[in-house]
């Protein structure tokens, strides 16, 4: 889990190929942090990752609800969308350090929202429209 990996995906059919290299490349590594513009391409691609990890529910954005939680083929995974969030505080109020530091999977959109409240080691993925349907996916061990 060193250095930094580049994916470049033409469409939607090579999701399952990324979000499984992106799994293989985590390790043990269970936070993930989601980078990229509105449209990027951010809970399409979280979608694929859980649908690698066995989630059988349907994955939807928690933008409103701010955090759901799924059950994956190796435990629970949550995943938080904090667009809405006004400040940090927010993050406090509900608690995020239960979630962050539970050893479950955590897939974090606008992470960008809560700087000081990040833990320590994460996985960086950055998405970046590069056409209708193709993205470069940038993604390293932090």
């Amino acid at each position: 889990m060193n250095g930094t990996h580049h994916i470049t995906i033409s469409s939607l059919a090579n999701l399952p190929q990324a979000a499984q290299e992106i799994i293989s490349f985590a390790g043990e590594q269970k936070i993930y942090l989601f980078y990229g513009h509105m449209g990027a391409g951010k809970t399409t691609f979280i979608k694929a990752i859980c649908a690698q990890l066995g989630v059988a529910d349907e994955v939807t954005s928690p933008t409103f609800a701010i955090v759901n939680e799924y059950n994956g083929s190796d435990g629970r995974i949550f995943h938080f969308d904090l667009y809405r969030l006004k400040d940090q505080t927010e993050a406090l109020d509900m608690g995020y350090e239960e979630y962050f530091y539970s050893g479950d999977r955590c897939l974090i959109e606008w992470p960008e929202k809560i700087p000081d409240l990040l833990p320590p080691h994460y996985i960086k993925v950055s998405i970046e429209a590069t056409g209708a349907d193709s993205r470069k996916i940038t993604f390293e061990s932090i």
